[in-house]
């Protein structure tokens, strides 16, 4: 299965998913926001990001644009997860370089759906 970044901030968002994630079979790392985020997809190097939007300091769409800027972090792909199901969100979840986006609350299949098909693209 996949090692995968769980970046964020909500406590019972965070618990709740990684612990569905991990009963499926994945190696899940957390991180509490959009810095942290980074430093750990550079030093961790996971096979998939899924990256809340609404992250204190740094949010999701600034924290996945510097990592596309960055040699190391550019071609782990990131999925959007997000409470706010805006067509807007969808659109700038793209713009900055996420390859698929998500709405909260997570529908566990459909997000291991998306996960499947990003890790499948990889490989």
């Amino acid at each position: 299965m996949a090692k995968i970044l769980l970046v964020e901030d909500n406590e019972l968002n965070r618990d709740m998913l990684s612990r569905r994630l991990v009963r499926k079979g994945h190696e899940v790392s957390i991180a509490v926001d959009g810095r942290e985020g980074i430093a750990k997809a550079r030093d961790q190097r996971p096979e998939i990001i899924l990256m809340d939007i609404s992250l204190p300091e740094l949010d999701g769409w600034e924290a996945t644009r510097l990592l596309r800027a960055d040699a190391a972090t550019a071609s782990i792909p990131v999925i959007a997860l997000t409470a706010h199901a805006m067509e807007s969100d969808r659109i700038r979840s793209f713009e900055v370089g996420c390859d698929d986006y998500d709405t909260k609350p997570v529908e566990l299949q459909r997000l291991l759906g998306k996960i499947d098909a990003l890790l499948a693209r990889g490989r």
